[in-house]
């Protein structure tokens, strides 16, 4: 294994990173149970053509799980590295687009569901500090259930300076603040938006809150203080989502 190389578990991400042709799966790891689950939910495609496949023990496949709390389901992987977009040539010419950015944001388990939430409800891309971002975590890939094969990621050296450039670029940036007195829901989220989610401990910091436009909060009943990051971005991204389908129509 490289360094451009590392390995996934779960049922989920290895069979959407082998429907994915944008990603090179290297090797896979399966239990005879395991293949036979692959052929029986893919049958007008094979998945595991021009892959070396070896098959192994479920005991056999626990030490790719070991370090961390997580199941392999009998599905093991080895992948390259993909190439992420540059992000400010995915940005031109396009309008009416939702990004979201997270900012200090680190557990792999907490953007893994954020990434699964994107996905879901078709938010554009997501934006993330290179050096912060766990890019091999199998806990991420696992959280996402595969979906991070279906978004686009843009990794930048610097979250300020990135917000900088977009909001000089026709896009408002939103940062959710469970202080903050606007509801999410009283703006119109026409044009292209970010959608800034700060860390769960301190929120966003406030040299980032200064590219902010406006601070918004999602109203919920005063028993809890406030949702945790993959909860509030599900629940923004479907809201989106269901008011763009009606402006469609």
């Amino acid at each position: 294994m490289t360094n451009l190389n590392y390995f996934i578990v779960g049922k989920h991400p290895v069979t959407e990173a082998l429907k994915n042709p944008k990603r090179k799966v290297l090797r896979v790891f399966l239990t005879e149970e395991s293949k036979k689950t692959i052929n029986r939910e893919n049958q007008n495609i094979n998945l595991l053509k021009n892959v070396k496949v070896y098959f192994k023990t479920k005991k056999e496949l626990d030490k790719y799980c070991k370090n961390e709390q997580i199941l392999h389901q009998g599905f093991v992987a080895e992948i390259e590295k993909l190439e992420y977009p540059n992000l400010k040539d995915f940005i031109k010419g396009k309008n009416n687009i939702n990004l979201i950015c997270l900012q200090g944001v680190t557990d792999p388990r907490n953007i893994g569901s954020v990434i699964r939430s994107a996905v879901s409800f078709d938010i554009d891309g997501l934006i993330v500090k290179e050096r912060n971002f766990p890019e091999v975590s199998k806990s991420m890939y696992k959280s996402s259930s595969g979906s991070i094969e279906y978004i686009n990621i843009f990794k930048v050296s610097n979250i300020n300076t990135t917000l900088k450039f977009l909001r000089e670029n026709n896009f408002w940036v939103y940062g959710f603040d469970s202080t903050a007195k606007k509801d999410f829901t009283d703006i119109s989220w026409k044009g292209n938006n970010i959608l800034l989610f700060g860390s769960e401990g301190s929120g966003i910091n406030q040299k980032t809150n200064n590219y902010v436009d406006f601070n918004v909060n999602i109203k919920i009943n005063n028993k809890i203080e406030s949702l945790n990051i993959s909860n509030s971005a599900a629940i923004v991204f479907h809201y989106i989502k269901k008011l763009k389908l009606v402006q469609l129509k």
